[in-house]
Formats: C-alpha cells, structure tokens, sequence
C-alpha cells in the first residue's frame, strides 16, 4: 500500500511542477482526489526529495524522460 502511495504521490508531484495543470485537475485525474489531498501529496514527496536520494534520483530520471 505504502508503495502505491508513494508512487502517487511522486506522479502528482510531477504533474504539478511540470505542468500547468491546477491542484484539482490533477485530482480528478488521480482518481477524484480533492485538491488538498494533491497538495499533502507533493508536499510529501517534496520532503522525501531532500530526504531520499534514491528517491531524488528516481524523480530526476522521470523529470528528463518526460
């Protein structure tokens, strides 16, 4: 479940800084998700950046494929 999750979590991140794209759009497309749900999402996935750095890595790979 964690995994899933985090996974989420790090996808809406991405949508959210690389795109245009408002907190509640970004919501509707994850499933229905409220916007403060999107926002605690990148939020945490801004934590485990300057925490994680396998994460780092990983978010920075999917950054320069997308």
């Amino acid at each position: 479940r964690r995994a899933v999750v985090t996974a989420r979590d790090v996808a809406m991140y991405l949508a959210r800084t690389m795109t245009t794209s408002s907190l509640d759009d970004i919501g509707r497309y994850f499933g229905g998700r409220d916007h403060t749900t999107v926002a605690h999402g990148c939020r945490k996935t801004e934590e485990l950046l300057q925490a994680e750095p396998a994460i780092r890595r990983a978010v920075e790979e999917l950054q320069s494929r997308l």
